[in-house]
């Protein structure tokens, strides 16, 4: 599975990192195209580095259902935060995921699943951000941030299990 060419894949996602944007494709027809940031180091697999991984990937699990819109998480748990200006100048420190989470599972032994490169491990997520975070700029730690309606937008979207293509 190293390319999209290499996988039958009709209903997927589909992440640039160049060009920061992420696709939905349905029946291999393009549906739905969102603004995105990727990790601030760049492209990357391995465990620590910050880089967004590379390859195919599937939605292991679907978090925040039922959450109000910037609903604040931790360890992919509600707080029961909402976010705010307020709230983000008070914990400036804070890597701010809000609204749902789209928790990713690499599906390529050796690169992007197993080991010290394995996503699911590394908690590599599609979540939502503070919107003015949301510059058109690679900003993140390795995630895929979004703004928040269209992040629940996208979570209404997908099912568990859905593909997802990231690449360069």
């Amino acid at each position: 599975m190293k390319n999209k060419e290499a996988v039958e894949v009709q209903d997927y996602l589909d992440i640039c990192i160049a060009s920061q944007q992420l696709t939905v494709f349905a029946d291999g027809y393009e549906v739905r195209r969102y603004p995105i940031s990727t990790a601030k180091n760049g492209a990357g697999e391995l465990m620590g580095s910050e880089c967004t991984p590379t390859g195919w990937h599937r939605i292991r699990a679907k978090i925040g259902a039922g959450q109000p819109l910037n609903a604040v998480f931790i360890g992919r748990r509600a707080t029961g935060e909402i976010y705010s200006a307020e709230l983000g100048k008070q914990y400036p420190q804070r890597d701010w995921i809000l609204t749902r989470i789209l928790w990713l599972g690499g599906l390529e032994p050796g690169k992007n699943r197993y080991g010290k490169v394995d996503s699911t491990w590394r908690y590599i997520y599609i979540h939502g951000c503070p919107d003015e975070l949301m510059t058109g700029i690679p900003d993140s730690h390795g995630c895929i941030r979004m703004k928040n309606i269209d992040m629940l937008d996208l979570f209404n979207q997908m099912d568990a299990g859905a593909k997802v293509f990231i690449h360069e």
